[in-house]
């Protein structure tokens, strides 16, 4: 496997949490714990897939996938959402502000590795 994963995430325990379930199915984990720091990560480290939480100090989700969006060397990256938001509609926001999935917080442990290997692997096929 290997694949390099950002985790943008300013609580310390959910990043550990996530890195620890992760390195655990054999992937590369980088963190930062906002959305600043997440785009330039982005930027620097080019990761294969990034976990971006919504709510964080700095600049918060929906904005750094925004930024990321608009970067012609990332077009291929996969962000995804992860919130613990679960209204109504919640879901579709997110999709529609760009993000390519949606990761309902408190995370399940079991379903996390499951979910990362499916958007991985269509990046891999949307690639040209």
């Amino acid at each position: 496997m290997g694949a390099r994963i950002l985790i943008v995430e300013d609580n310390p325990q959910n990043r550990l949490l996530v890195k620890d379930i992760l390195e655990i199915h054999g992937y590369e984990i980088l963190e930062v714990e906002n959305g600043q720091a997440g785009i330039e990560s982005a930027k620097t480290q080019r990761p294969d897939l990034v976990l971006m939480d919504i709510q964080m100090p700095v600049m918060d989700g929906f904005e750094a996938c925004r930024r990321l969006r608009e970067e012609p060397e990332l077009r291929g990256l996969k962000i995804v959402a992860v919130t613990s938001f679960a209204m109504k509609g919640e879901k579709e926001k997110v999709l529609s502000s760009g993000f390519d999935g949606y990761v309902a917080k408190p995370i399940n442990t079991r379903e996390l590795p499951a979910l990362v290997k499916g958007f991985l692997e269509e990046r891999e096929s949307g690639k040209e």
